[in-house]
């Protein structure tokens, strides 16, 4: 149908064009490029159509539908990529029938071979990058970054790409390139070296579930303390908590020791683990005055009560001469003051119980007897957990002079005034 038509608009032309006294060949040449010229005039009309109606249609349809994924292929201009065919196959279908016969016949196909080619390479690029958007959105994604493979894709299509648009140009099978590129099998590993490096290493990462998007890692190397943005072929992007972005070699991943933090967000518990110096010189027995004062003290009231009991029985069981405080057991304003302290955390809201929980002594120092509580808060949310270990600590320091024991803090100027004066 093509064809005939053809025939019969170059007709016409011819005969029009003889009856101005022209020659045949000059005829035929130009009855050839008027075709031509008209072919890509009404290619260039599709061309337009087709990325101007036809695609924003496919824009409105995919709004109107509730996958995301069409969502996503409009986004990376998948539609609109695929679209660019519709001009390229009129141009072949027109141009073949006009310029059989001719030598430009092989060179136009040479050159509509390299568009479609060329349209084929931008097609796939954009539907890896809508794969990668599409996966971004699902969970796994936070444990498997595919970005490094299709990296990986990418330049295995570039470079195929580029072979074959070699092998039309210079008319060589690809096999003849390829076969030369085996005696640059060195220079190309070297020039590439960190792509492979990063490749294996992407590998190792994804497989051991070592690092993925959005964990919290550090890496004081580098720099680098805050959230995995991006994982690449070649890097590891960190926004730090600054903003500063932090852009680490991906198989420095691999070959030097970081810290990753996602754990701790799966398990729900953020670890606290400070201590407090009390002065040594503050510690001593309790005596009928502060015992009565702490059972007033409603967290430990009923523990005060039933240890000065338990005391009480195994001093009159083993006959204890109690006028004299070193004999037999008893009561602390330190060891009060650690009950205290746990009785309190234990009824916090945001204080696991079912995690690891410590109030324990460290060694005695030359700064003090160091207390120190080792808990973990339910929200690992970082502004929440610093506003929670601020505030305990803000209560626990203002309650130790309540059991008559002091914090222990180096001598200040004030200090040294007071004894001045």
């Amino acid at each position: 149908m093509i064809e005939y038509l053809i025939s019969y608009i170059s007709k016409i032309m011819n005969e029009t064009l003889l009856k101005f006294g022209l020659t045949e060949v000059m005829v035929d040449a130009l009855v050839r490029g008027c075709l031509i010229i008209i072919v890509l005039g009404f290619s260039w009309i599709a061309y337009q159509i087709v990325q101007g109606p036809l695609n924003r249609s496919l824009e409105r349809f995919s709004s109107f539908t509730s996958q995301q994924w069409d969502n996503v292929l409009v986004d990376k201009h998948v539609f609109q990529r695929l679209l660019n065919f519709i001009p390229l196959i009129l141009i072949y279908l027109l141009t073949s029938p006009i310029l059989a016969g001719t030598a430009w016949l092989s060179l136009s196909q040479t050159l509509i071979s390299i568009l479609f080619l060329i349209a084929g390479m931008m097609t796939i690029d954009a539907l890896l990058n809508a794969l990668v958007a599409i996966y971004a959105n699902s969970t796994i994604s936070k444990e498997i970054s595919i970005t490094p493979f299709v990296q990986v894709l990418k330049l295995g299509l570039y470079f195929v790409t580029g072979i074959l648009l070699l092998s039309l140009l210079l008319q060589k099978t690809p096999l003849y390139f390829l076969s030369g590129l085996g005696a640059l099998t060195a220079v190309l590993m070297f020039v590439f070296k960190d792509i492979l490096m990063g490749f294996v290493a992407g590998i190792q990462l994804i497989a051991n579930k070592m690092v993925a998007p959005k964990d919290w890692i550090e890496m004081p190397k580098y720099g680098a303390d805050g959230d995995v943005i991006e994982i690449t072929l070649t890097t590891v992007k960190v926004q730090n908590f600054d903003n500063t972005i932090t852009t680490i070699p991906t198989y420095a991943l691999i070959n030097e020791s970081f810290k990753n933090w996602r754990n701790m967000n799966l398990s729900g518990g953020r670890r606290i683990k400070r201590y407090v110096n009390i002065d040594l010189s503050s510690i001593k027995f309790c005596d009928s005055e502060m015992l009565e004062r702490f059972t007033r003290i409603q967290f430990i009231s009923k523990d005060i009560q039933a240890r000065q009991e338990e005391i009480k029985v195994h001093n009159k069981e083993h006959h204890v001469d109690e006028s004299t405080l070193v004999n037999g057991r008893r009561l602390t304003n330190i060891g009060v003051f650690r009950s205290y302290v746990e009785a309190y955390l234990r009824q916090h809201p945001l204080i696991h119980n079912d995690m690891t929980f410590l109030i324990r002594q460290l060694s005695p120092r030359e700064n003090g007897l160091p207390i120190e509580i080792y808990v973990f808060c339910k929200d690992t949310d970082w502004t929440v957990y610093e506003s929670v270990q601020a505030d305990i600590f803000d209560h626990i320091l203002a309650v130790v002079p309540e059991f008559n024991l002091r914090v222990f803090q180096e001598p200040s100027g004030s200090d040294f005034k007071k004894i001045l004066i």
